[in-house]
């Protein structure tokens, strides 16, 4: 139901938009045709769209859609269907059906009340259905329905009505009894006395008043209609009950009152039973029946005969009602519950029966005679009811009161009604009534106002009315009852009880008089009243301490509230005169005889009329004079009282204070005060300081402690001061809270003209010449002096007091309680205009004293420290408000706001130490509050006063204006600078804001101090001078997000350095002409009337014309606003549909509609239009979701710009804006964006390098770069670390916004990217989580403190995390990037350094949390994050430790990646014992196995943490099966040999990588049946494809294939791809060797057992060849002899061309392709197999030179197998004969791996790994590097070297062609230095050595690597790699290597070989596989162990950088490479 009431209010406020969701709501009814034709059951869904549809018309009832209508109608009629319980859904309830009927009409009621028509089409059916449910009364379901009607009956047709109401007289029988109901009445026992009771006899009536309430012309008439209504047939059941008539008589039968007997009255037992014979249930009937009458009669008019039944009805339920009111509790034969229900509901009755009654009052005819006569009768049957109420024993019943007010209602009604002589009756007759609640209100206790209350409205009502009419009557009603005050009862005029209690009636009627004076609220009557209140104080009864003086004077002082001036005085007068009377008595003999209502009339009811009249009076005049009277009387007060004894002088001036605090709530002590006024507040304050009055303000206070007020309290005088300075409170606490209001509203006390300070003449007329306390006693002056220095803190001691009088100390800790109190009350805001401004800061009043001229230096002593002291306490104001949150916290900061302003002004004071003085205190105010730094006024105020002369009071002083300016910039500057440091980007927000003041103040240019000052400020990624040490904006984000604020379209990840005021300049003018271009839109919108749909351009909005001339000026603007606001939703709509499908979002154009829409909706903040806040609640929205969704750096970039932009111009925007921009985030997370992009596709080089190097399936690269999503949330981190230095002190409400977002960026399972480009964003918003967390210490955060330790757990954890894989490289070719990640890491760092200082405090202090305990306590307990653990205290500070350990780690290894080419003594290694070691594995296994193998691969050759790590794998084997890595620790030849137990965990393992499955084929693993299971799962695991790279590897693999298994998965492979089984096939034939002559007697002569091996290998080969070959279905066969002959036929050529002479070999090439054809077009070429051949360049063959065969060059056509089949390339290739290509295949391995780490890594490094594949015994293909020619090519047309060359080739040095070839040159020159460095490839002359086309360079020909070198391994050049002269001419220019391109190329060749390091195992796996294949590199020493220990796994990143930049170095035009290039020179020919 709640959804389709949702629905319903949104079609409701368009329905013309959604007439499907109306057709749908129609078609879940239940059909019209079923409801009309017969009964059927509706289900629960029906009837709830039966409602909804209902609740749409009651909102909007005249829809054009008429189906809803006819719906509700057809259901309407079908109501009496419902009275059958079939009609409902099962188990459907009455409550239920209840609560259907009261909605269904509820609804109906609201709809015909909004349309006539509707309501017509109801009053047609109401009546039938009216009746039919009458004539169904048997049913529930039809009473049910009967309820709902009483509650909201439908419009009803006069026809129908009077048949309704004719059926409900006609089923009705009344009996009318012998006896009538007057005389029923009078046979109650209570007859009797009631006729002599006060309300009917003239005892309160003034003489000649009727004493009979009922005329005797109502008597008649009610018999007559009584009469009328018996020849009805209408008769009395039961005394007046109704019953049902039926034909069944279903509801019991007919009762009389008599018993047959025709006469005589009836007995009073025959009365009680005739209403106990009364049933509940027919009494429920009866308030039905008269309900509904009613709500007929209001909606009709009726027949008048049927009118006059129904009055007669209700007349003769009256009249029963006093019979029935008098019958005594006792008389009932029911008691208890029953009985209270039986009354209760007759109660009822009666109340709808008088309903009844005035309803039918108001149809009489008002001119009438016999109208008049009724109407008469009528009013005192309703006067004789409520005066049966008001006596009946049940008066206290609510259903009795409810019947009271009832009846006074109807009687108000009919006077007001009629007026006239009906009035002047009504009052006379209505006095007694007044008099007799009165009388009756003292004995109603607790519920004595609900009567009361209903004649006082009632009194009102008809005073309200006549007074404008007829006053005469008015008058004299309202002075008899005034004058009942001073009458006296006969009882009370008997000897002796003159001192008797006032009676409660005259009590009553004072309080009656008071309240309905305040009601009525007019003069006159006041005037009237007021005097006969004060006759009776001063001359009558009332002169004597009493209750009626009590009462009397708390009248007096209401109606003096209402403040009309000359009562006001009067009763003022006479109060005040009442309380010096009181004063002037205490002490005399008479006042120990006085009565306790002398004393609470002094103590209470005086001060509480003084309270209320300050409270009441509003006029500005006579409040003035009566904060003048009420002052003068404080002061008359203490000087009278001080010479009292004991503390009378508090008992007496103490209950004044709260008058005085009201009074003075609105007085401004800062606008000027008279004189006289002033000293009169200086007097109270020297008598509050005097009589102790103040709360105390010592540090170290008390609880304070109320004292009872009295004047026989003992204690010493003399020690009052000091109690009242440090506590306990002496007195009541309401004294002490109005001293704090009086403080408010106090002004300084000291002016010019009346210098007290000085002056002790005025002082020492304070003092009563008869007190003790005078100036001349020493000892009291010692005490306020004592008193004065306690209060000052002991600032001042007492004896630098010794010149200060007793008098003068007095009045001094008078104005240290003034202003110190001031500060505590409510943070030091004065009273004033509610707008916060500099002037209503109390430091205003504070610094006054210090203006006075020549003071004493004791008393300037005094008057700082004083100030210093209020200081203290708005400072222990604010910091205890720290955590309020809302309206509180508005409040906070806005005080906090005022007084950082006037201090700011109060620096250009003439007076120096006051200049200082403000200073100080302004600076100790921003490093308490660093919150006021981003304060917008505080920052324009601090710049206006530096713009603005400052105000001299001497003419031309330039020495005083040059103090004061260079105070200011001082001030400036340190603020600026303290702000940009910490939240840099809202700074620069809130300079740019101020800079958009300044234009529209046109200003068109800032000052010169603005500018020479703010033109100094610089900030950016550099060292920043303007501030020590490491700041937030220290942080790579947040300065990256501050170059985004400063809107100055900064190139973010690079460096720069950002000058403040040029870049704000640039930005307010752009935000300024934004904001102009809106305005100005606006107002042509407005001149022209709107735009016509035709007339809007490009806004191509279905919109109506909206020009009109009469429109208003808001619906104009908010007309606009829709036009504007539909045109920016529009525009980002459509951005975030292009960056959705992929597309580019245009940077500029995002920008500028951005910054457009800001300015629209700053425009229109002050916007009170409902819909102007949806619309641009959508637009602020979407501001804060299009820059998070598009999540590119430029979006973001642009968000960050307009976020800041909106809470700088807007501060009050700021929680919205992150409550959106936490979402968003949040969203990120949920969807899986940049840095919660946790696929593993996006996790970096890991992905790219699966499954080769990395364990995993390999997954596809993500559409979107990952790394670009991360950079946007670098940015948008760094604007939440911004926001958050801003907020953290004074906004727990976005505190709490960031701690949500912290806590779903930590929660589990924790979803951070594992790409490396993260590191720097993940430690930073770890960093932010640590430093939000650090806030448990702030008190705004107090209550979070166990939230906040749980989120730093949660935070420590998933730090961790980072850490559970292995550490990985990545290059954005940035280095200021880099140098940015390195700096997060060690942000972070830092942060831990620090926290280990804290965590002992956090500890202590966490224990006193509110459920009594801490994580810390936690012990042997589970961990919501950590989970089972020992002891919580211990394991955190040994996470701590690992995690600081890691992070140090990460810091270095980034540091040396962003320095490669650092100073040499940066080589930090860890000194780190065994012990330690192994308890960083075990804390880092128990949080995450993960990481203890991370940290293994972070420290290879620490051999303690290897161990430690394997003994933890070993003991948890079953938990760690999914994770890869852990195989080499438990899979080790050891194993194996030991055939471990261990191993049977291999079937279940996670799958590794391929080259970790090949090092488990090497003879070291034996072949271990579980262990090639594992390997071979591994292998099939992923496609052939991925494999075929290792196929060299998996063909050595068949020599230790003893069990056949790794044959087994080559078959399979095989029969999964052809490639697979061809690249297989050509390897097994490269391998095969084949007997030639000459050679077998060799084979013959050394058959040893590894020959032997050998043998059975090459007798294996072709077997398995056959076996594949066998394996091929027919198509796959086709493919491999078309594929192969092909190729054999072009290798062959070689073999015809040998006998052929040099010179025709070519010809012979051309005639031999010219024979060969393609077959078919899947052929490919065999070293790429994603190259199709098409065609062979038969011109293009070429014979090479060789010493053995004769190699050939062919060039092919060749296309992309996956690409465009009509792109042709040629494809050269080298096909040789005669020399073993494996070797090359080998060395090309290791490049291709080389080259896909630094691809993955992003290194700007170039190899080119050319194919080579082994095709037959010393047969291969060799693919041609296309576009090179060699050096000794090059060398052959060109003298010069290789500088010379690239001029040649590519233009000057310097020119960008010239450039760009250096810089491939560097590239490639540096991947492939640190790929020779492994390699160790020699024979490097000039013909190994390519160039390509645009300067790349590529090595060729490895038939020399490893340990073997040309010349009989002489190892001539011993340079790792070739860097002759020629080139280190072009990789450094300066020729010293100080050039930036040398310093390029190390740092490149650093990085290659630290990213190749990482994968150090993989590439020696790979090589390691081929140590037996019998290749020449594998002949001598040891290579595998030399490649491992190039690679240096022992050393340190910086350490390796070190040893790869000696490498370069040494390599550095070595001379063995120049001597190298010449023997090839003179041997060969080739050029060097």
């Amino acid at each position: 139901m709640e959804s389709l009431v949702e629905l319903c209010d949104l079609i409701v406020q368009n329905p013309a938009q959604f007439p499907e969701k109306i057709a749908w709501i129609c078609s879940r009814c239940p059909p019209t045709e079923s409801l009309l034709i017969g009964s059927p059951r509706v289900t629960r869904s029906q009837l709830h769209a039966v409602l909804a549809i209902a609740r749409f018309l009651s909102k909007c009832p005249d829809s054009e859609n008429e189906t809803p209508k006819s719906l509700l109608l057809a259901f309407y009629r079908s109501i009496p269907a419902s009275f059958n319980l079939s009609f409902w859904p099962q188990a459907f309830s009455t409550d239920a059906i209840s609560s259907f009927f009261n909605d269904f009409l509820n609804y109906i009621s609201k709809a015909v009340e909004l349309s006539p028509d509707f309501a017509t089409d109801v009053a047609g059916f109401t009546g039938e259905i009216v009746i039919q449910t009458i004539n169904n009364a048997d049913s529930s379901v039809s009473r049910v329905f009967l309820n709902a009607l009483c509650a909201n009956f439908p419009p009803i047709m006069s026809s129908d009505a009077n048949k309704l109401i004719s059926l409900l007289l006609d089923r009705f029988e009344i009996v009318v009894p012998v006896s009538s109901p007057k005389e029923v009445a009078a046979t109650t026992p209570d007859a009797a006395s009631a006729q002599s009771s006060p309300l009917s006899v003239n005892h309160f009536q003034s003489p000649g008043v009727e004493t009979s309430i009922v005329s005797e012309e109502s008597s008649s008439s009610a018999a007559s209609k009584d009469d009328a209504s018996s020849s009805r047939g209408i008769g009395v059941n039961g005394g007046g009950s109704i019953a049902w008539k039926s034909n069944v008589d279903l509801f019991g039968g007919r009762v009389g009152f008599s018993d047959g007997v025709g006469g005589g009255a009836m007995g009073y037992e025959k009365v009680v039973a005739m209403f106990e014979e009364e049933s509940v249930e027919n009494l429920e009937k009866q308030e039905i029946v008269f309900k509904l009458i009613v709500h007929v009669l209001s909606k009709v008019t009726i027949d008048p005969q049927i009118m006059e039944q129904v009055r007669g009805i209700a007349k003769g339920q009256l009249q029963l009602m006093l019979a029935f009111l008098k019958i005594r509790k006792r008389d009932w034969s029911e008691q208890g519950q029953l009985l209270k229900v039986r009354i209760n509901r007759k109660l009822s009755v009666y109340q709808a029966a008088a309903g009844l009654q005035i309803k039918a009052l108001a149809s009489l005819d008002s001119e009438g005679k016999s109208s008049k006569r009724l109407l008469h009768g009528a009013l005192a049957l309703l006067i004789e009811a409520a005066e049966a109420c008001l006596l009946s024993v049940w008066r206290k019943l609510r259903a009795c009161e409810e019947l009271f007010g009832c009846l006074l209602a109807g009687i108000s009604q009919a006077a007001l009604t009629r007026g006239g002589q009906l009035l002047r009756i009504l009052l006379i007759r209505f006095k007694p009534l007044v008099l007799a609640t009165c009388a009756q209100a003292e004995t109603w206790a607790s519920s004595q106002g609900d009567m009361f209350e209903s004649v006082l409205k009632t009194c009102c009502e008809i005073i309200e009315f006549g007074w404008a009419k007829d006053r005469s009557p008015l008058d004299t009603f309202i002075m008899g009852l005034a004058t009942s005050i001073r009458e006296r009862n006969d009882y009370e005029e008997e000897e002796g009880k003159e001192n008797q209690a006032a009676p409660s009636v005259q009590l009553n009627v004072i309080r009656l008089l008071a309240e309905l004076n305040v009601s009525v609220n007019k003069p006159e009557v006041v005037d009237m009243i007021l005097p006969l209140f004060i006759e009776s104080l001063e001359e009558g009864d009332a002169s004597t301490p009493g209750l009626l003086r009590l009462r009397l004077l708390d009248a007096v002082s209401r109606l003096a509230s209402l403040g009309f001036e000359k009562s006001y005085r009067e009763a003022v007068v006479l109060m005040i005169r009442s309380y010096m009377s009181k004063l002037s008595s205490v002490g005399s003999a008479e006042s120990r005889t006085q009565v306790a209502e002398a004393t609470t009339e002094r103590v209470e009811t005086l001060p509480a009329g003084f309270l209320l009249i300050a409270r009441g009076i509003t006029s500005s005049k006579l409040r003035s004079d009566y904060r003048h009277r009420l002052l003068s009387l404080c002061s008359d007060v203490g000087l009278a009282a001080e010479s009292k004894s004991g503390r009378s002088g508090a008992d007496f001036l103490g209950p004044l204070l709260p008058a005085v605090a009201e009074i003075c709530s609105d007085f401004d002590p800062s606008a000027d005060v008279e004189p006289s006024l002033l000293k009169l507040f200086r007097n109270l304050w020297f008598y509050i300081a005097l009589f102790g009055l103040a709360p105390p303000i010592q540090k170290t206070q008390g609880m304070p402690k109320s004292v009872s007020s009295t004047l026989n309290s003992v204690g010493s005088m003399g020690a009052i001061p000091l109690q009242a300075v440090a506590g306990p409170y002496m007195w009541n606490s309401l004294w002490s809270s109005a001293v704090q209001r009086i403080s408010q509203g106090t002004p300084p006390l000291v002016v010019s003209s009346v210098k007290w300070l000085e002056d002790e003449l005025e002082l020492n007329a304070l003092h009563n010449p008869g007190s003790r306390l005078g100036s001349g006693n020493e000892k009291a002056a010692v005490s306020q002096r004592t008193a004065l220095s306690a209060a000052l803190g002991g600032r001042v001691e007492v004896s630098a007091m010794s010149s200060i009088s007793g008098v003068k100390a007095t009045y001094l800790l008078a104005v240290a309680f003034l202003e110190i109190i001031r500060f505590s009350s409510n943070g030091g805001i004065l009273n004033g205009a509610p707008n916060s401004t500099a002037s209503r800061s109390s430091f205003s009043c504070v610094f006054e004293y210090l203006r006075s001229p020549n003071l004493m230096p004791a008393v300037s002593q005094c008057l700082t420290a004083i100030v210093h002291r209020a200081f203290e306490t708005a400072i222990a104001w604010l910091e205890d408000r720290a955590s309020e949150t809302g309206h509180e916290a508005e409040v906070r900061e806005s005080t906090l706001s005022v007084h950082a302003c006037f201090l700011i002004k109060n620096l250009a004071q003439r007076d120096e130490h006051v200049r200082d003085l403000s200073a100080s205190l302004l600076t100790q105010l921003r490093d308490r509050f660093p919150q006021i730094s981003w304060n917008s006024s505080c920052l324009d105020s601090l710049l206006l006063s530096m713009d603005s002369d400052p105000p001299s009071t001497v003419v031309n002083d330039p020495g005083y204006v040059a103090n004061v300016r260079s105070l200011y910039q001082k001030i400036v500057r340190e603020w600026i600078i303290v702000s940009l440091s910490h939240a840099p980007c809202t700074s620069q927000g809130l300079l740019q804001e101020n800079l958009c003041k300044a234009n529209t103040w046109q200003r068109t240019q800032p000052t010169a101090d603005v500018v020479s000052l703010l033109s100094e400020i610089r900030i950016g990624t550099g060292k920043n001078d303007c501030w020590i040490g490491t700041k937030t904006a220290n942080i790579p984000a947040v300065m990256a997000a501050a170059a985004a604020a400063s809107g100055g379209n900064l190139k973010w990840t690079d460096a720069f350095n950002l000058e403040v005021l040029g870049t704000g300049m640039v930005s307010a003018t752009a935000k300024c002409n934004h904001a102009g271009e809106i305005a100005g839109m606006k107002r042509l919108y407005e001149s022209i009337g709107g735009f016509a749909p035709q007339s809007m351009g490009d806004l191509n909005l279905d919109l109506p014309v909206l020009g009109s001339s009469a429109q208003s000026s808001q619906t104009k603007n908010e007309s606009f606003n829709e036009i504007l606001l539909s045109r920016f939703v529009r525009l980002l709509q459509k951005f975030v549909n292009v960056a959705e499908k992929g597309g580019e979002v245009d940077k500029s154009s995002f920008r500028e509609t951005c910054s457009q829409a800001t300015a629209l909706l700053l425009s229109n903040l002050d916007s009170d239009s409902k819909s102007n806040i949806d619309s641009f609640s959508q637009l602020l929205r979407l501001l804060c979701w299009c820059p998070a969704y598009i999540t590119t750096p430029d979006a973001v970039e642009t968000g960050v710009y307009i976020w800041t932009w909106l809470v700088s111009a807007a501060p009050q925007l700021g929680s919205l804006v992150l409550a959106e921009l936490v979402d968003a985030w949040l969203w990120t997370i949920d969807t899986k964006r940049g840095l919660f992009a946790s696929d593993i596709r996006c996790s970096g080089p890991s992905a790219k390098l699966r499954p080769q190097l990395a364990p995993g399936e390999p997954e596809p690269q993500p559409e979107k770069d990952p790394v670009e999503q991360i950079m946007a949330h670098r940015l948008w981190l760094g604007f939440f670390i911004d926001r958050f230095e801003v907020v953290r002190h004074d906004s727990v409400d976005q505190l709490l916004l960031i701690g949500r977002m912290l806590q779903g960026t930590t929660k589990l399972p924790w979803k951070f990217s594992r790409h490396p480009a993260a590191t720097g964003t993940f430690f930073t918003i770890m960093f932010f989580g640590l430093k939000f967390c650090s806030c448990q210490t702030q008190g705004n955060l107090q209550k979070f403190k166990s939230g906040l330790q749980l989120l730093e757990d949660r935070i420590y954890r998933a730090s961790l995390g980072w850490f559970a894989h292995e550490p990985e490289w990545y290059d954005l070719n940035n280095n200021n990037f880099a140098q940015g990640e390195a700096q997060s890491v060690s942000v972070f760092v830092h942060h831990l350094i620090n926290e280990r200082v804290d965590t002992p405090q956090l500890d202590h202090k966490a224990r006193g949390l509110d459920n009594g305990t801490s994580l810390n306590d936690v012990k042997d307990q589970y961990h919501p994050v950590w989970g089972q653990m020992e002891d919580y205290a211990v394991g955190r500070e040994k996470r701590r430790q690992l995690l600081l350990m890691l992070c140090q780690h990460e810091a270095d290894r980034l540091e040396v990646w962003a320095q490669p080419v650092g100073p040499k003594e940066q080589t930090s290694r860890l000194k780190i014992s065994s012990e330690k070691w192994m308890d960083f594995a075990r804390t880092a296994f128990s949080v995450d196995p993960r990481i203890a193998l991370s940290l293994a691969a972070r420290f290879p050759a620490n051999s303690a943490l290897k161990t430690e790590i394997t003994q933890l794998v070993n003991s948890h084997i079953l938990e760690i099966r999914s994770i890869a890595e852990a195989l080499p620790y438990f899979v080790t030849p050891k194993a194996v040999d030991e055939n471990s137990t261990l191993l049977q965990q291999l079937p279940h393992w996670a799958a590794c990588s391929i080259t970790q499955a090949l090092e488990f084929l090497t003879p070291a693993y034996k072949g271990h049946l579980r262990v090639m299971a594992y390997v071979l799962r591994v292998l099939e695991s992923y496609p052939p494809e991925r494999v075929t790279f290792f196929m060299p590897q998996l063909v050595q693999a068949l020599r230790y294939d003893e069990g056949r298994l790794v044959e087994g998965y080559l078959l399979r492979a095989a029969q999964r791809s052809d490639i697979f089984a061809h690249i297989l096939i050509w390897h097994l034939q490269g391998e095969t060797c084949v007997p030639e002559s000459g050679k077998e007697s060799g084979k013959e002569s050394g058959k040893d057992a590894v020959s032997a091996k050998n043998s059975t290998f090459q007798e294996l080969l072709p077997v398995v060849r056959q076996r594949i070959i066998d394996g091929f279905n027919p198509k796959a066969l086709d493919v491999f002899q078309r594929e192969f002959d092909f190729f054999d036929k072009v290798t062959s050529i070689s073999g015809v061309l040998y006998p052929l002479p040099k010179e025709e070999r070519r010809a012979g090439i051309r005639r031999e392709l010219e024979k060969i054809q393609v077959d078919g077009d899947d052929l490919y070429l065999p070293t790429a197999p994603n190259k199709l051949v098409r065609g062979v360049q038969v011109d293009s063959g070429i014979p090479l030179q060789s010493a053995a065969k004769v190699p050939i060059m062919i060039t092919f056509n060749v296309v992309d197998r996956d690409g465009n089949q009509n792109d042709v390339k040629p494809q050269a290739c080298i096909f040789k004969v005669g020399d073993d290509c494996r070797q090359d295949v080998l060395a090309l391995q290791v490049i291709s791996l080389l080259r896909d780490i630094f691809e993955a890594v992003g290194i700007n490094l170039y190899l080119f790994p050319y194919g080579v594949l082994p095709t037959g015994q010393e047969r291969g293909i060799i693919e041609v590097v296309p576009n090179t020619r060699s050096r000794s090519q090059m060398g052959e047309t060109t003298d010069g070297g290789l500088y010379e060359i690239f001029q040649q080739d590519f233009g000057p040095v310097g020119s960008p062609s010239f450039e760009a070839a250096r810089e491939n040159f560097l590239i490639s020159s540096a991947g492939y230095a640190v790929a020779s460095l492994l390699l160790q490839p020699k024979d490097r002359h000039n013909g190994n050595l390519l160039f390509d086309s645009v300067g790349r360079l590529v090595h060729i020909d490895f038939g020399f690597i490893f340990e073997i070198s040309p010349g009989g391994n002489m190892r001539f050049e011993s340079a790792h790699f070739k860097l002759s002269h020629e080139m280190t001419q072009l990789l450094d220019p300066s020729g010293v290597m100080k050039s930036d391109t040398w310093y390029q190329f190390v740092s490149l060749c650093v990085k290659g070989y630290l990213a190749a390091r990482r994968y150090m195992d993989g590439i020696i796996s790979t090589v390691s596989l081929m140590t037996d294949s019998g290749l020449p590199c594998f002949s001598r020493g040891d290579p595998i162990g030399n490649l491992r220990k190039r690679f240096h796994p022992e050393m340190s990143e910086r350490e390796a950088a070190n040893f790869m930049i000696r490498i370069c170095t040494d390599a550095y035009n070595k001379w063995t490479t120049a001597g190298y290039d010449l023997i090839q020179y003179l041997q060969q020919g080739i050029e060097k």
